[in-house]
């Protein structure tokens, strides 16, 4: 890790077609442009190669995962050494025969992979059926030395819970990333579309400000059935809603997307900012970690057992 007090976040909020060779040659390219833009450490959205797969139980659709190291890595490897940047990349990861995780793969400026996160929290839900892909993660959380500085990356439905921001916050990480694919279902969207991403932008900005860290957090965009290689889910698929962005770490947003077309957003992390945050704001001070045992059950009833 190199003593850089600035270093600067690059988001790239993309669509993402049915050719998934195509959205990786895509992700390549933004990968570049973000670079140019004066990125050092640049993010790509949540399993950004396919059309969000998960809207269905397709046994055929594990055939989408590789193995890390893989192909797609060692592409991605290659623009990482070509750009002199960090690059974040959530893959569908096959581990083994039967066997497969939703993996955020951290690769140094000079290709080689700095780390791994497999992804910990994994939903259930109408149309985000990953219960049915990914084994939950088994590293636990964790946190990277990069040549731009000390990072951590969790995935998506990771980004509703407070532990896993703390945990990879106490292991010194700047920044929290949170490579993601939300978005609404169209028939929900007049009446609580707002409400969501407001719920959504409002609990990643809370982790900013209780671990006193930089959130990172980008988004796919676009309408999306799940179309991969001329298969996809019928009815009106999930319109993803953008709105990537970036906060500071007293939970400030910095930069921030649009919800409905692609854009890369660069953004600065100033440790001195952060240093300043958490002297006149000390949450990790005061932490009374003699009283937290109760944190790890699963549920306590009236008498607290």
């Amino acid at each position: 890790m190199t003593g850089n007090s600035t270093f600067r976040v690059g988001l790239v909020q993309m669509s993402c077609g049915p050719d998934p060779d195509a959205n990786l040659e895509k992700a390549m390219e933004r990968v570049r442009d973000a670079a140019r833009l004066g990125a050092d450490v640049i993010c790509l959205p949540e399993l950004f190669q396919a059309q969000y797969f998960c809207q269905r139980e397709d046994i055929a659709l594990f055939d989408l995962a590789e193995p890390i190291p893989g192909p797609a890595t060692e592409k991605l490897g290659a623009v990482a050494r070509e750009a002199k940047v960090v690059v974040i990349a959530s893959l569908f990861e096959r581990r083994a025969p039967g066997l497969y995780h939703n993996t955020a793969v951290v690769l140094e400026n000079d290709g080689r992979i700095a780390g791994l996160y497999r992804k910990m929290h994994i939903p259930d839900d109408p149309l985000y059926y990953e219960k049915f892909y990914f084994t939950p993660g088994d590293l636990g959380f964790r946190a990277f030395d990069t040549s731009a500085g000390r990072i951590g990356t969790l995935v998506c439905w990771d980004q509703w819970y407070p532990e896993g921001a703390r945990i990879t916050a106490l292991q010194g990480a700047n920044v929290l990333f949170y490579p993601t694919a939300i978005g609404w279902h169209p028939r929900e969207k007049d009446e609580f579309g707002a409400a969501q991403y407001d719920a959504w932008q409002t609990i990643q900005r809370a982790h900013a400000i209780a671990n006193g860290v930089y959130v990172a957090t980008v988004n796919r965009v676009g309408v999306e059935h799940g179309d991969v290689r001329g298969n996809r889910v019928e009815g009106p698929g999930l319109e993803f809603w953008g709105g990537s962005f970036l906060a500071d770490s007293f939970g400030r947003v910095i930069a921030k997307a649009a919800h409905d077309r692609e854009e890369i957003l660069v953004g600065e992390i100033d440790l001195r900012k952060m240093e300043d945050t958490r002297r006149n704001w000390p949450f990790l001070r005061d932490r009374r970690i003699d009283a937290y045992g109760p944190i790890v059950s699963r549920f306590l009833d009236g008498d607290g057992e």
